[in-house]
């Protein structure tokens, strides 16, 4: 019996290909519980929540390794080309997102812990609550996109960074005026201000993620273009 060789590799590398795309939704799972359980642990004072996150920081780190190292693999035994090259660094691209997108959920559970019994203050709690709730949002929104090859599903992540962006900004100007209305709360405005920070980069990431989506599918790069430039890519035949 003749054996088809061609036939074997191929399969073998479309299952390399597919390992290394669960493995990366695998790891977006792990880093959108992170932040869920961030804004959780800032929102409740929850200080078992926040300890949870910073201890299961390293998982993150390590997938991310793992991962990337799968992906060098690949490109050096395979040298795969269009597509299959584009799934590639498209993946490690994300990956690196992820593991970002899981030091900025870090940030927060470590702020949480720092502000100790001022945590329950309701300044700018309507504001983490929301941008909290949008960035896990646009997280999830991102990655199904990028299983999906959903163009317009990853447009609709860039325009709620927009949003997240604007609620920042308004959030900004409420801790300015707090501060300087009663200076003896700087020290907390500015654990807050490191807070949203963190929270409005994790929506900067999920961004990048939704991005790979178009450079997947049409293999066009539109980091660093604005929304309509990206809204004009997606509606290209």
């Amino acid at each position: 019996m003749e054996m088809n060789f061609n036939q074997h590799i191929s399969g073998q590398f479309n299952a390399d290909l597919e390992g290394i795309r669960n493995s990366m939704m695998a790891m977006g799972g792990l880093v959108e519980r992170q932040v869920a359980n961030a804004i959780e642990a800032i929102t409740t004072g929850d200080s078992r929540v926040a300890d949870d996150v910073i201890r299961r920081e390293d998982e993150v780190d390590k997938l991310e390794v793992e991962i990337d190292q799968e992906c060098t693999q690949i490109l050096v035994r395979r040298q795969p080309a269009a597509s299959d090259l584009r799934m590639v660094l498209s993946v490690s691209r994300v990956v690196r997102d992820l593991e970002r997108i899981g030091d900025e959920a870090c940030k927060i559970a470590i702020h949480t812990l720092e502000m100790g019994d001022q945590k329950n203050n309701p300044l700018c709690q309507q504001a983490m609550r929301y941008m909290g709730a949008e960035v896990v949002k646009m997280i999830s929104g991102a990655l199904d996109a990028f299983t999906r090859h959903d163009m317009d599903g990853a447009v609709d992540v860039v325009r709620n960074d927009k949003l997240v962006d604007q609620q920042y900004a308004s959030a900004l100007r409420e801790l300015i005026t707090y501060m300087m209305e009663d200076p003896r709360s700087i020290s907390q405005a500015i654990s807050i201000l490191w807070i949203l920070r963190a929270i409005e980069r994790i929506g900067d990431h999920a961004r990048n993620i939704s991005e790979q989506v178009i450079y997947l599918v049409k293999g066009t790069d539109v980091r660093h273009s604005s929304l309509t430039e990206i809204e004009e890519q997606a509606q290209k035949k």
